[in-house]
């Protein structure tokens, strides 16, 4: 132990450090340090705190594992001994604290000259930014005071703009005001200057005429005084005279009867009665004359009484039209054509009795072509007469006819004025009957002036005088030939009507039989008062039928008719022999129109089956043996296609037209026309006659169920058609119509097996219908089940009860199916409804019109009415010019006091412009009317429209273009419409008139007030007349029929055609319209019929509806207007360029 401890190891430990020549940074320092300076950021203070004191945790860190890493080294133990070990460790340590506490104050003041670093680099920083920040904040400063400096010149600016502009506003206004006011001032001056100047000049003139008639008056008592007086003197005279003459006399006849006395001469007494018998002829021929001419009027009277009448072809339709009708007329011109044919007819005898060759013409034949026939009283009783093809018609002796019957002389002034209201077509016989009209007219009117100025001569040519008789053979011979062209145009209307009734009478004749159940021997057994009742009234319908037909043909329309019906009866009953269906025979008597009776269709129209083969041909068509087609329906329930098209595109046509329309439901799908209430009732009466007839067919002793078969098969073919394709197997199979016409062909009638097929067919359409209507269809059903159910239970040994339910079950399930259709139908329109409205409806319009009328390139030929009708817009070029020019005016009005409005919001008056020509495209279902931009098409079809509806005349088929055909019953409600604001604003001037004549002023809204009531009574009243407008305006005032007269005649007076209120009244409606047309109803055309309403005294408000009226009437016919030009576009286009 000694031995080891004996050897001791020494340990140097320097205490001082030499200073080294060069400080190695350890590269882990050195990159650290080198990022900390690569940064931006300068050091705070907590960060390097925090970083010594991680730097100590390191440094404890690695004391602690220096020491737990220190071990003993393994010396030999000789010479060691635990306190050098103890010494040289403790040594070892005060070296490694004495380096760590040089480390230590080492990195201390790297750090401390590191925070100085950083202490300095934040402070330069920090002048640097309180530097920059104040250098900032000054040039901040010093714009914001430029700003506000700026802020405050222009404000001041503004200010001083809009005061400018406020300024100038006022001013003009106050003088606009001025000039307003003083231009008032100087109206009122004038018209009151006027009126005191008229009122003084109406008191002088009432003065003088006065005094004019006081002086006639002293004049004419004068000049009677001294005539009197004259005559008195004279009568004095004379009566001296005379005396002396008696006296005279006296003494002369004394001395001859002293001579003569005893002499009886014969001759002297037959000298005095002579004498007295004169005297007594002359005072019967004065006595006559005087009362011809007091009751029949000479002949210079009747023409003077006709020229009063004031008859002329140049009269517009309807005035001539009421004129001719006027019993008035009729008798006037009948007593003037009666006295000129007993002139003409004295002047022929007295040429005739002078050997002179002049003989007048027989025109008795036709004359009998134009008469009317009179009514005759046919006996009401027959007994014991069958009907016989040869029925005996008491024929009397007719009165004489007149030359000159008076509707057909007053016809020639409707034919040479109106051709196109009368004539359908333009051929060779209208020209003709023109041309002798216009002859006849010429002479007529020459004759009555020979006979009111005496014989003249006429012409610079003739050498002769006319005189009345020489004008009379002239007028004669006229009236001859337009009679011979009259009759002979007349001819083909008289076959046509005889065909027709021709055709009614074996119509009656036909259900005569039938009612009566009458053999073909002619006996009618056990006839009821009802049917006899029938027989007769039949019978005297034909003897009606016979005399019209008389007097259309002659006797030998007559013997056409009687074969006619001879043949009808022979028809009915071959036909009945056959066991042809019922059917069939009364095919004839419905039309092939008809949309819902059950009845075949006839092969052949109207037109193939009348005229030409007459009587005959309408026989065949009443029995035409047609044999049903195996599938084909027999009953006639597809209208034509021309007239399913016509209906498709009314319905596009007011789809188009009207925004509100909605589809009519009911018992059609078309749109209503003048005619439907007409066609609707000739309907119901023919499915009535059907199903009557059936019904009876059904009740005689052996029934022709052969109908019930063909009705069944209709059911079967109507169901298959609506059913999916599926469904078909189940109905043929359910609805065997071979199994059936066996068991009717063998006189049995299976009521189960009708009643299956029955339900069946019901089952069907309730699964076909909307499933709203189940319950009420299933209630409809159980019911009509329950009826048919107790028919079938009645006892009836004849079984005809049955029958008859059957039949009324088919009818039911029939009337379903059409109701179903109909259902059907209208659904598919309302889900084209908006494809419709669109591009697509005008599409379809304009093929329909190109497949009518073919082309545009055909369009001179296939439009003539449209040709004429654009061959009289002429002026359409002025009135765009002056409408242009009242629109710029009105702007120019419009403008000048909106500027001081327009500067308070930075805009122009041009913005309206501007947002107005934005929208340049609107959508006419919409009922928006698009301004007219001046295209020739556009403009001259929305002026011609409106002139067309402008005309007093009413528009039919024949005057309307084919262009506006589908239009027709809207633009006669618009010229209707037009026609109610005449009258009621001409009603409204004259009655402010009369009250301002009264010194009566009423306010504006009284005269809005009046204008409602006027507008409420035509409206509700569409006949009413002048003395309904004069009691609803004169209602109010003091009750004298004084006033009411004197407006009745003055609104007489300003209605006609001429005056000068009626021509300016329709002159402002008239530009009011064009003004909507052609501006749109928008603001501007509202300003246009504002301003030109005003003209007529329909002011301020809303004038009691009538502004309303005028923009809504224009709104129509531009909607029809714009339709027009995008449906018949190329077709107008092509005429307008010829």
């Amino acid at each position: 132990m000694e031995r080891d401890r004996g050897e001791a190891i020494a340990i140097e430990i320097v205490t001082e450090v030499p200073p080294a020549v060069t400080t190695r940074v350890p590269r882990r320092i050195r990159e650290r340090l080198l990022s900390e300076s690569s940064n931006k950021t300068v050091p705070c203070a907590q960060d390097i705190e925090d970083k010594l004191l991680h730097a100590h945790l390191r440094r404890q860190q690695f004391y602690h594992n220096v020491v737990r890493k220190a071990r003993a080294k393994p010396r030999s133990p000789s010479r060691s001994c635990d306190e050098e070990l103890g010494q040289r460790i403790e040594a070892r340590l005060l070296a490694a604290e004495q380096k760590r506490l040089e480390i230590l104050a080492k990195a201390q003041t790297r750090l401390a000259r590191l925070d100085e670093l950083r202490q300095a680099a934040k402070t330069s920083v920090e002048i640097r930014s309180e530097r920059e920040r104040v250098k900032l904040g000054t040039q901040v400063e010093s714009r914001v005071q430029k700003a506000e400096a700026n802020r405050m010149r222009i404000l001041k600016a503004s200010h001083q703009k809009r005061a400018s502009a406020k300024e100038r506003t006022s001013q003009s206004m106050m003088r606009r005001m001025a000039r307003e006011s003083k231009y008032k001032e100087r109206v009122r001056a004038s018209i009151n200057q006027k009126r005191v100047a008229a009122e003084k000049k109406r008191l002088g003139l009432l003065e003088a005429e006065k005094k004019k008639a006081r002086a006639r008056v002293q004049q004419v008592r004068h000049v009677a005084n001294s005539v009197s007086n004259q005559r008195e003197m004279e009568r004095s005279k004379m009566r001296d005279k005379l005396e002396d003459k008696l006296q005279r006399a006296k003494r002369h006849r004394s001395e001859f009867l002293r001579q003569r006395r005893r002499q009886r001469d014969s001759i002297s007494l037959y000298c005095d009665m002579m004498q007295e018998d004169g005297d007594l002829l002359s005072r019967k021929l004065s006595r006559c004359w005087r009362c011809f001419v007091s009751q029949k009027k000479t002949t210079l009277d009747l023409a003077k009484a006709y020229d009063a009448l004031k008859i002329n072809e140049s009269l517009p339709f309807e005035q001539l039209a009421v004129l001719i009708e006027s019993p008035a007329t009729l008798r006037a011109v009948n007593s003037l054509l009666d006295r000129l044919q007993l002139r003409l007819e004295a002047s022929k005898n007295v040429a005739t009795s002078a050997s002179q060759p002049s003989i007048m013409d027989n025109i008795d034949h036709l004359l009998r072509r134009v008469a009317t026939p009179r009514r005759k009283m046919t006996p009401r009783i027959r007994k014991g007469k069958k009907v016989t093809p040869g029925r005996s018609v008491a024929v009397t002796t007719s009165p004489k006819m007149s030359r000159y019957p008076v509707r057909v002389v007053l016809s020639a002034f409707m034919i040479l004025g109106h051709p196109d209201a009368v004539f359908n077509g333009q051929g060779d016989q209208e020209a003709a009957l023109n041309d002798s009209a216009k002859g006849f007219v010429k002479e007529f009117k020459l004759l009555i002036k020979v006979i009111k100025e005496g014989p003249a001569k006429l012409s610079l040519g003739e050498s002769k005088l006319r005189t009345l008789r020489s004008q009379l053979d002239l007028f004669d011979k006229a009236w001859c030939a337009f009679l011979n062209s009259f009759v002979i145009w007349k001819v083909k209307d008289a076959r046509l009507l005889e065909d027709d009734l021709v055709r009614a009478a074996c119509q009656l004749e036909l259900s005569m039989i039938q009612k009566c159940k009458i053999t073909p021997e002619g006996d009618d057994v056990m006839l009821t008062h009802d049917k006899k009742a029938i027989q007769i009234q039949v019978t005297q319908d034909q003897e009606l039928l016979t005399e019209k037909v008389r007097h259309l043909s002659g006797n030998a329309g007559v013997e056409r008719m009687e074969s006619a019906l001879s043949e009808t009866r022979s028809k009915y009953f071959e036909a009945k022999e056959n066991g042809s269906p019922m059917a069939h025979q009364l095919a004839c008597f419905f039309s092939p129109n008809s949309t819902s009776s059950p009845v075949q269709s006839v092969a052949s129209s109207s037109k193939d089956s009348v005229g030409v083969g007459g009587s005959k041909g309408v026989v065949r068509s009443l029995f035409k043996d047609d044999t049903p087609p195996s599938s084909g329906s027999s009953r006639v329930g597809k209208e034509t296609v021309d007239e399913v098209a016509k209906q498709n595109e009314l319905i596009v046509n007011e789809l188009l037209h009207d925004l509100n329309f909605k589809l009519p439901g009911g018992s059609s799908v078309t749109v209503k026309d003048e005619e439907d209430s007409l066609k609707r009732k000739v309907k119901e009466t023919m499915e009535k006659a059907f199903w009557d007839s059936v019904m009876e067919s059904m009740k005689l002793e052996e029934p022709d169920y052969s109908c019930i078969s063909n009705l069944m098969r209709e059911v079967r073919d109507e169901l298959c058609q609506m059913v999916p394709d599926s469904w078909k197997v189940e109905i043929t199979e359910t609805i065997d119509l071979d199994l059936l016409s066996q068991l009717l062909n063998s006189g049995t009638l299976d009521i189960d097996y009708l009643g299956k097929m029955l339900e069946f067919a019901l089952a069907t359409l309730r699964k076909l219908s909307a499933p709203v209507n189940d319950r009420e269809n299933e209630s409809t059903h159980q019911s009509l089940l329950e009826e048919l159910h107790r028919l079938c239970q009645a006892k009836d040994e004849s079984g005809n009860l049955h029958a008859v339910a059957i039949v009324k079950g088919i009818r039911f399930i029939l009337e379903q199916i059409e109701e179903l259709k109909r259902e059907i139908g209208l659904g598919r329109i309302t889900m084209m409804k908006p494809f419709l409205k669109g591009p697509a409806g005008f599409d379809y319009l304009t093929q329909a019109f190109e497949k009518r009328y073919g082309p545009s390139t055909q369009a001179y030929d296939s439009l003539p009415a449209t040709r004429r009708w654009i061959s009289t817009l002429s002026s359409c070029k002025d009135e765009w010019e002056e409408h242009t020019n009242m629109l710029s005016a009105l702007n120019v009005v419009e403008r000048s006091p909106s500027l001081g409005i327009s500067l308070k919001t930075g805009g122009t008056f041009l913005s309206t412009a501007n947002t107005a020509s934005q929208s340049t495209v609107t959508d006419i279902a919409e009922g928006q009317v698009l301004e007219c931009k001046g295209e020739r098409v556009d403009l001259k079809v929305r002026l011609g429209l409106l002139k067309l509806v402008s005309q007093v005349s009413g528009l039919t088929l024949q005057v309307l273009p084919e262009t506006f055909l589908l239009n027709l019953s809207r633009l006669r409600g618009t010229q209707a419409e037009i026609q109610k604001i005449t009258v009621v604003t001409t009603s409204l001037l004259i009655w402010r008139q009369m009250l301002a004549s009264e010194r009566v002023v009423k306010s504006e809204s009284e005269t809005e007030s009046m204008a409602k009531k006027l507008l409420d009574l035509l409206d509700g009243k569409e006949e009413a007349g002048l003395m309904e407008i004069v009691e609803t305006t004169m209602s109010e005032e003091e009750g004298e029929e004084r006033k009411k007269l004197m407006m009745r005649g003055l609104l007489r007076k300003s209605l006609e055609e001429g005056n000068t209120v009626y021509e300016r009244v329709t002159g402002c409606i008239y530009k009011a319209l064009r003004g909507v047309l052609l501006a749109g109803n928008g603001e501007s055309g509202k300003r246009l019929v504002e301003r030109e309403m005003k003209k007529v005294g329909v002011g301020g408000g809303s004038g009691g509806g009538l502004k309303e009226r005028v923009i809504e009437t224009g709104r129509v016919l531009g909607v029809v207007a714009c339709v027009s030009v995008r449906v018949h576009g190329p077709w107008l286009a092509h005429l307008m360029q010829l």
